[in-house]
């Protein structure tokens, strides 16, 4: 089918409550160029931790679509964000996923740029030329606790709810003192909604990742987000001992359920996520000072969710690269004097999660081969095991139906 803005208004409307969504929103080529104009294009988005920029002209580069950006560290210490597009005939001016450089340096004709995104030379460009006129074009961008955002919008939403509730829970953190232990990037070939789905629930767990079983919780209440709000007893008074130590664990969920924080307790006798379930890191990353505080697990849609652990912390960025194609990069931080070899083994340390991520990728490819079968009708949500997945779910819809809404009406 043809999907426009009226056509998912109605595939939206007719969606039974408590069921996943209908072909198109999985395979359509059209709905994901929406998801993208409606979503990934407005909001912010999770791009990289701090920590990967170490040095003045660290760079890193990413792909939202059809835009490309370039994040980047400057002389002040300050990371940017820009389109990585040459000011004067677009070409790209970073071509590696990272690198270090003095400048950016358009490779076609050499517009050279600092490090803050002015142009600072261009040749034979005539006595009217004004340098002040083609600076790179800048991208919206946020430090958070050591968690760098951008959104792409010309005017971002509002990003302080997030900020000032996120805060308090990351700090402790210290992801400001982190390095970069490791990063795995990832094609999954189901569309990104798949991917969250599959995230928001742990329904699949025991039958498909032994590795994190021995140490994330089966239970439910972990992953989900209960219909009226409330939260078990056993769960408030973990949530009361990690306050009580100064590592804030309260439920919280916001941003008309975009984004949710919770500090959750592993297994029995788990403090991290290794195959024994002992701490990774000898060097702890933060100032959590209960070695049982389990892991503070924060999403914050499109783009990605976390885990936050006393020894070393862990982001996942989720990227859409076609309907049926999504990049999922993990990066797994240290304390930035930890020593490999010495304080963490990073076999040991990452194990666990690139063996998950991987049966995550099987599990969501296919679950995306079966949803390509026109025999595919969208089935019921179990409310115990997949709230979570009802949730994000929800927020979707409600998302894109507010950004379709618009050209709905003017076709009309």
């Amino acid at each position: 089918m043809t999907a426009t803005a009226t056509t998912i208004h109605d595939l939206l409307a007719r969606r039974a409550p408590g069921h996943a969504l209908e072909q198109p929103f999985y395979t359509s080529a059209e709905v994901y160029q929406l998801d993208l104009e409606t979503i990934f294009y407005r909001e912010w988005l999770y791009a990289i931790p701090a920590a990967q920029l170490v040095k003045a002209g660290n760079y890193a580069t990413l792909k939202v679509g059809a835009y490309n950006v370039v994040i980047v560290k400057g002389g002040d210490g300050v990371i940017r964000a820009f389109h990585n597009s040459c000011r004067h005939r677009g070409s790209i001016v970073c071509k590696e996923r990272e690198g270090k450089v003095a400048k950016l340096v358009c490779p076609y004709h050499q517009w050279t740029y600092d490090l803050d995104g002015r142009l600072i030379w261009a040749n034979n460009m005539g006595p009217d030329f004004d340098p002040t006129k083609h600076g790179l074009k800048p991208v919206h961008s946020r430090d958070l606790n050591g968690l760098i955002y951008i959104c792409l919008a010309e005017t971002p939403p509002d990003f302080e709810e997030f900020a000032r509730t996120a805060s308090p829970f990351l700090e402790v953190h210290d992801l400001r003192d982190a390095k970069v232990a490791h990063s795995s990037t990832i094609i999954e070939k189901g569309n990104w909604k798949l991917v969250w789905e599959n995230n928001r629930e742990c329904y699949h767990c025991s039958a498909n990742h032994p590795a994190l079983c021995r140490s994330f919780p089966l239970d439910p209440e972990v992953a989900g987000v209960s219909a009226d709000g409330s939260i078990s007893a056993r769960l408030q008074n973990h949530f009361d001992a990690c306050a009580a130590v100064g590592a804030p664990a309260q439920f919280t969920l916001g941003g008309g359920g975009q984004f949710r924080l919770a500090r959750m307790p592993l297994q029995e006798n788990a403090v991290s996520y290794t195959m024994d379930g002992k701490a990774g890191v000898k060097k702890q990353l933060g100032r959590v000072a209960k070695p049982d505080a389990g892991s503070l697990l924060v999403f914050h849609y499109p783009s990605t969710w976390n885990h936050f652990l006393p020894d070393h912390s862990l982001t996942f960025r989720v990227m859409p690269i076609s309907p049926t194609e999504t990049e999922v990069t993990t990066t797994w931080l240290v304390h930035k004097d930890a020593v490999e070899g010495v304080d963490y083994d990073l076999k040991r340390l990452t194990e666990v999660w690139i063996e998950t991520n991987d049966e995550d990728r099987e599990i969501v490819e296919t679950n995306q081969e079966g949803i390509l079968s026109p025999a595919y009708v969208p089935g019921p949500y179990s409310p115990d095991w997949e709230s979570g997945v009802i949730q994000f779910i929800d927020w979707y819809a409600d998302w894109l139906e507010r950004g379709v809404a618009p050209q709905r009406l003017a076709a009309e």
